[in-house]
């Protein structure tokens, strides 16, 4: 059965700061670009037999760095939309709409649930079909923990309990026949 491993981007400005970044296009710190070379010591690229990444500068640069040649640009694998609230944090969202956590609210004029849960359920089916051992996706923070969760079959509001570090690699697999986290933040 596959194992899936994501890969969340090096540090970007933005994700220093805590702004939310979905479709501004960013690049990598010196440090994000540092965490990226260091994924080489983690990963072989010959291990996979599919790779994916996001389609946005600081996914696909993290997987270069990583070491990855040969990887396919997949649109689904793109972060979350925040709509409204790009370039905000959390704190400044708040104090527009109190109580605000991308788990549980909308956002203004960006992706709902059920669009990015329906987005990454897609990935998974590309996964599962695959027949691969190993799968791996260069993505981001928010986007790769609903990617987990359709893994797993998890309600999406649990996402608030699964964070991704920069440049952090995550695995889910298979515990006998059931969907499981292998590995989380490595």
């Amino acid at each position: 059965m596959t194992q899936l491993y994501l890969v969340r981007h090096g540090e970007t400005e933005w994700s220093r700061s805590g702004q939310h970044t979905s479709y501004t296009d960013l690049d990598l710190t010196e440090h994000g670009v540092a965490e990226a070379l260091r994924l080489r010591e983690k990963l072989d690229p010959a291990d996979f037999g599919l790779v994916l990444s996001s389609p946005r500068l600081r996914a696909r640069r993290t997987a270069e760095l990583a070491g990855f040649t040969n990887v396919q640009v997949d649109e689904r694998l793109r972060e979350w939309d925040y709509g409204d609230y790009e370039g905000r944090t959390s704190p400044e969202i708040r104090s527009m709409q109190p109580g605000w956590r991308i788990w549980t609210h909308s956002m203004p004029k960006g992706e709902t649930k059920v669009q990015i849960i329906t987005r990454m359920t897609e990935v998974v089916n590309l996964v599962r079909a695959s027949g691969v051992d190993r799968a791996i996706c260069f993505g981001h923070g928010h986007s790769s923990r609903v990617l987990a969760l359709c893994w797993l079959d998890i309600d999406i509001a649990r996402g608030q309990s699964f964070p991704l570090k920069t440049a952090s690699v995550s695995i889910v697999g298979y515990e006998k026949e059931s969907p499981a986290i292998i590995q989380w933040n490595a």
